[in-house]
């Protein structure tokens, strides 16, 4: 059992007393929600400035993916070390120094010269994010106990899905009333007001169990060599060519690291990242839709925010405010069709989900330029936000509830770090497909009357229909550049879209149900309110019937042998709803 050095504080606030400790609960609660915040507004935040970004600094294609995953690289690849980190050191320390490195960070993003600069300290705000992240949710609930704990959670989750809601919109009015520089320094003050709060009020907590008192470095260096070169090498492939030793370099890093990484983890006493875990099929299956989920999420909104500024003309706050719906809809309805759906079983709804994404996706891959955000973005932006929110609750449910007790916690830290490693590679790949497609679409230079344009549209394909590169191109030239742009985008967009429909098959043909949901028949009958108890057991007996003969309750007979993978969790590797 986990032992925390703020125990008797826990105690004394189960039993209730204390009205201080009331008032501390809620800086805690306070302090989380900041930081949470400031790390899912960053996210959110950057998709909205990358043309402006680009326009700036003149980043290319190639140096906006870098923008996005520089942060993505360090997050994902010690997310997990962050939460060892905080379990071993304390949680509060490394909250505030994540706090410290993030707004560090910020501040020199706000004042980065070049694209490389910003790069670098998008890195750093990447390892800021990983330290603060993972300790917001530990302080939660290392400081609150059973009902206040549930309720306490909910509140940062809310906060959260509320900061993801508007970070686009917010975006958007900065970058038209100021710069793209602007959405760094709105870190600060969330970064400042944190940082007080936790340092005036939040109490210290670690994890005092001898077994816990580890960390996996190695692993974490390793995941960040596999990772950064995977990357390295999907981003600069198209830009400086699939032969250079740089990029081979890259992908010989990958295969190493990831080799590495895998006899590290095999061999390690307490690893990052337990290779047991993945001898349990549904947290498999779970994961896996979890990287297709997120992959086309973060890779398809990365290309649809670009494309509407630079093909559709739509200025920083109109992108933003076309992909608030999705935000809304996850926010207004996710814990409904989760409760809603819950009787069904993960994977039904899973797999629904999915493939709504998918056809969201195939929906918007239709937009062409003259195209109205009413008819031509709303419609699928709705599809795919409905088919998210049906889908992420039953995700994450199957991918922890299928770990037993112990380390479900765990569980849902590597499905936290595979769904934003899932943002990294799919922004890699995707823009890749945009890259290669862009390209090849257009003439060589030196077959055209305009060689100088040609070469400065192949060098930034995102930025292609901009003002300084079209204007010094024949109307005939220009064309072709519309064209290829739109080809780009949607051969982008149909990929996402296969991944959406290959990540439903698999939810579909991998996750196992638990033994106790309902069919659909069922469901439909709770759904009407309705009773369902009269459905016949298998052995064509029902409890009421049973009651009647005088023969007891189905609960009084022997329980029936467990199906592998299914049943309610007593087993190791079960799948519990």
């Amino acid at each position: 059992m986990r032992a925390d050095t703020n125990a008797n504080t826990q105690a004394h606030t189960a039993t209730g007393g204390g009205g201080g400790l009331l008032t501390r609960q809620r800086a805690t609660l306070l302090a989380a929600i900041l930081g949470l915040s400031v790390t899912i507004l960053d996210q959110t935040v950057v998709f909205v400035a990358l043309p402006a970004m680009e326009r700036d600094l003149s980043l290319g294609l190639n140096g906006q993916q870098w923008v996005v995953n520089g942060y993505l690289l360090t997050l994902s690849a010690f997310l997990l070390l962050g939460g060892s980190l905080g379990d071993l050191f304390g949680r509060r320390r490394l909250f505030l120094y994540g706090l410290a490195a993030f707004g560090v960070a910020s501040l020199a993003c706000a004042l980065a010269p070049s694209g490389e600069t910003l790069i670098a300290f998008r890195l750093l705000q990447g390892l800021g994010a990983a330290m603060l992240m993972p300790n917001t949710l530990a302080l939660v609930t290392s400081c609150f106990e059973g009902k206040a704990r549930a309720a306490a959670i909910g509140s940062w989750s809310a906060w959260g899905g509320l900061a993801a809601a508007i970070g686009p919109l917010v975006g958007g009015v900065l970058i038209e009333l100021f710069s793209w520089r602007a959405i760094f320094y709105l870190s600060l003050p969330l970064v400042a007001a944190a940082m007080a709060v936790a340092l005036w009020r939040v109490e210290e907590s670690r994890d005092e169990q001898p077994s816990q008192r580890r960390l996996d470095a190695s692993g974490a260096a390793l995941a960040a060599l596999t990772l950064g070169g995977l990357s390295f090498a999907l981003v600069q492939g198209p830009a400086i060519g699939w032969s250079s030793p740089t990029v081979i370099g890259a992908a010989a890093a990958f295969v190493a690291g990831g080799g590495a990484f895998i006899a590290r983890e095999h061999t390690a006493r307490a690893p990052m990242l337990p290779l047991a875990l993945f001898r349990i099929r549904n947290f498999v299956a779970a994961n896996a839709a979890t990287l297709a989920l997120y992959g086309v999420f973060n890779g398809a909104f990365f290309i649809l925010i670009i494309y509407l500024q630079a093909a559709l003309g739509y200025s920083a706050l109109a992108a933003g405010t076309a992909s608030v719906p999705v935000s809304l809809t996850m926010v207004g309805l996710a814990s409904r069709l989760g409760r809603l759906t819950a009787p069904l079983g993960p994977r039904r709804p899973m797999a629904l989900g999915l493939t709504l994404v998918g056809a969201g996706l195939a929906l918007l891959a239709g937009l062409e330029p003259g195209d109205s955000y009413w008819t031509g973005v709303l419609p699928g932006v709705l599809v795919f936000a409905f088919g998210l929110a049906l889908t992420v609750p039953p995700l994450t449910n199957a991918a922890v509830s299928s770990v037993p007790g112990p380390r479900s916690g765990l569980a849902s830290a590597v499905n936290t770090a595979v769904a934003r490693t899932a943002g990294l590679v799919f922004v890699a790949v995707l823009g890749l497909v945009f890259a290669v497609v862009f390209r090849s679409t257009l003439p060589p230079p030196a077959a055209t009357d305009d060689p100088a344009v040609v070469a400065a549209a192949r060098d930034r394909p995102t930025a292609a229909l901009e003002s300084g590169i079209t204007d010094e191109a024949q109307p005939q030239l220009q064309a072709v550049l519309a064209d290829a742009t739109v080809d780009a985008y949607r051969a982008a967009m149909l990929t996402a879209v296969l991944v959406a429909l290959l990540g439903a098959l698999l939810a579909w043909r991998t996750i196992e149900d638990p033994a106790d949901r309902c069919g659909i028949r069922q469901w439909l009958t709770r759904l009407r309110g309705g009773r369902d108890d009269e459905r016949p057991e298998p052995d064509g007996h029902d409890d009421a019937q049973r009651r009647r003969d005088g023969r007891g309750s189905t609960d009084d007979r022997p329980a029936k042998p467990a199906v592998p993978g299914q049943g309610t969790g007593g087993r190791r590797g079960a799948s519990r709803e």
